[in-house]
Formats: C-alpha cells, sequence, structure tokens
C-alpha cells in the first residue's frame, strides 16, 4: 500500500465557548478546544491519576454555525477529521506552530441543555413483569370474512 492516512477520531469535552469568525463571501470558521481524558491508577502508590490533553478544533461553514448554535462549554462531542500544522508570526516576531483537527464529521453526544433537562425529568422507572397468560385460553371463534380489501 503505497497511499498514507491522516484521520483523527476524539471524543471530548468542549473548553469553552466556540467561536466563529465570518468572511466576505458568506464563509466562516469556528474554534474551540476540545479536552480528552486519560485515567490510571499509580502501581506505586494506587491513587488514581487523570491526563487531559488539548485539542484544538477547526469547523468550517454550516457546520461551523451549527457547532456555534447548539454547543457550549462543556459539552461532550466526537469529532472526525484531520490534523493540520499551521505557523504564523506573532505579534512579537517570534515563529508560532499549531496543531489543528480540521473537523470532517461530528456527532453531539450530549449538551448542558440535556443534562440539564434529564437531571429535572428522571422519571421513576418501574420494571415491568410479564404479562401473565392465562392456563386454558378461550377458544377463538374463526370466522371466515369475504371483503374485497386487499389487505
Amino acid at each position: 500500500m503505497s497511499g498514507t492516512l491522516n484521520k483523527v477520531m476524539l471524543i471530548g469535552h468542549l473548553g469553552d465557548e466556540v467561536k466563529i469568525h465570518y468572511f466576505e463571501g458568506g464563509n466562516c470558521i469556528a474554534r474551540f478546544p476540545l479536552a480528552t481524558n486519560e485515567t490510571y491508577t499509580n502501581r506505586q502508590t494506587g491513587e488514581k491519576v487523570t491526563n487531559t490533553d488539548w485539542h484544538n478544533i477547526v469547523v468550517r461553514n454550516k457546520a461551523a454555525e451549527i457547532c456555534e448554535k447548539y454547543l457550549s462549554k462543556g459539552d461532550k462531542v466526537y469529532v472526525e477529521g484531520r490534523l493540520k500544522n499551521r505557523q504564523w508570526q506573532g505579534e512579537d516576531g517570534n515563529t508560532r506552530y499549531t496543531t489543528e483537527v480540521h473537523v470532517q464529521d461530528f456527532t453531539f453526544l450530549s449538551t448542558k441543555k440535556e443534562s440539564m433537562a434529564n437531571a429535572q425529568q428522571t422519571p421513576a422507572v418501574t420494571p415491568q413483569s410479564e404479562p401473565v397468560k392465562p392456563a386454558n385460553p378461550a377458544p377463538v371463534e374463526e370466522t371466515e370474512q369475504d371483503d374485497d380489501l386487499p389487505f
């Protein structure tokens, strides 16, 4: 196989609000940080350790507008895209570098609004038992119906 692959799949929580920028001609770009966590137990101390990685997410055009409208800080989202490296000159004259995930597909997994609504509307769930079947079912009379319905 001589091809290459640049694919990223992340599930994480928004670290800030979605910031969107509009260009002439109607195009736009949205950016937000996404946090992913890795949790493990330290073998020597026995305590739980959580490491958080931050990812710079970039979404374009209609998808950017959807993200801005429905996502907010703390929401859980699945993003799929490709890594892109970018460099620019900072105000101090130094060259800056960043790695971004340019989103091609995304799915909202939970939003604050949904989480709050679910917390307020948690109905008591009672297990349902199977309906009791009578020991001797009543005989069913079969009647022949002659109608012209096709079903």
